[in-house]
């Protein structure tokens, strides 16, 4: 058990062996949680607790990722395999009827790739700070336009080596790279506080990802292009890559499911100014030899979601002021409001 009233346990899918966190009456509406990079269904012990009253809440870890196994993500899918995991666990749990899903940051697209894939087992999709349909990195225009043929500068080696070193070590430190730092400075707007004991189960469940090829962050290979990487062919960010990732077929969806989309004014991870995309990095001067807006433009990640969802029809846009990356951790009342009003 995790929190009061959620159950954890594994459940073998047709897929692979998945750990889930799941509370609410099993005859109730269901909610599906989908987190996102570097973190688990752990994030989601509040917000399942406090929606369990109404609806029976589903929260997996992905492939790799908390509690589930280990295995490999193939990425020029881009977030197909993430998306399939979850269908088959809806199939391992019996769970037949359309259903309501929640992805925060790459659960996003994740859920996205759901609704595109498997559309008559959607009935509404909540995207929490949800990425760009046209990756992480690497196009501008809110048509994703590609920014170099190979797609350099997204990718697998988009991820900071020390960061990725100290996840894989299990640091607990605050150093600059350290995954708390990260949590504390990214995840979240800078100044919001934790409680303790709530943050060391979030950094638990930062420190469950698998480093690797295989999961977080995938492989890389050379590029002519600055910044002299392009994308891999496994790993989480290489399914975000634009190379293997494109979601503009949901606004095709006759019809689409009805969409809201939840996110902070002050997220500096998906924003029209990232500080995790490298062109932007470059041109504030933390990459060097950045070649120029002309060569290397930023990517306008909510402009490029936003003209998608609303080329699909019903869509819902809400910003939350004093807010980064995590709505449902910075505002956990208004999100729940707004949830439950969308759901219902």
């Amino acid at each position: 058990m995790s929190l009061s009233g959620t159950r954890t346990h594994l459940v073998q899918t047709a897929r692979l062996n998945t750990f889930v966190r799941e509370a609410g009456d099993p005859s109730a509406p269901v909610l599906v949680l989908v987190h996102g990079n570097v973190s688990s269904s752990v994030f989601f012990d509040a917000l399942i607790e406090e929606l369990s009253d109404t609806y029976r809440m589903i929260a997996p870890d992905h492939r790799g990722y908390g509690g589930s196994e280990r295995k490999t993500i193939d990425a020029t899918r881009g977030m197909a395999d993430f998306s399939d995991d979850v269908v088959a666990l809806l199939d391992a749990l019996e769970i037949t009827e359309p259903v309501d899903l929640l992805g925060w940051s790459a659960g996003g697209n994740i859920v996205l790739q759901v609704a595109i894939d498997h559309p008559g087992r959607v009935r509404k999709l909540i995207l929490e700070a949800g990425g760009s349909p046209y990756g992480f990195g690497g196009t501008h225009g809110q048509d994703g336009t590609p920014t170099a043929a190979d797609f350099a500068g997204t990718g697998g080696g988009t991820a900071n080596p020390d960061f990725c070193a100290r996840l894989a070590a299990g640091d607990r430190g605050e150093e600059a790279t350290s995954p708390l730092t990260t949590l504390r400075a990214v995840y979240v707007k800078q100044g919001f506080t934790f409680d303790p004991e709530v943050e060391q189960r979030y950094l638990d469940g930062m420190l469950a990802t698998s480093v690797g090829d295989d999961i977080y962050p995938g492989d890389s290979v050379p590029s002519d292009n600055w910044p002299g990487s392009g994308p891999g062919t496994t790993g989480t960010n290489n399914g975000l890559s634009p190379k293997y990732l494109n979601q503009r077929a949901f606004a095709d969806l006759d019809p689409a499911p009805p969409v809201l989309w939840i996110r902070g004014e002050d997220d500096v991870i998906v924003s029209d100014t990232s500080l995790f995309d490298l062109a932007q990095l470059g041109k504030l001067g933390a990459i060097p030899d950045y070649p120029g807006e002309d060569v290397a433009p930023t990517q306008p990640m909510v402009s490029q979601l936003r003209a998608v969802l609303e080329a699909a029809g019903e869509v819902t846009e809400i910003v939350y002021a004093d807010c980064g990356h995590s709505p449902h951790l910075e505002h956990p009342e208004r999100f729940v409001a707004d949830v439950r009003a969308f759901v219902q």
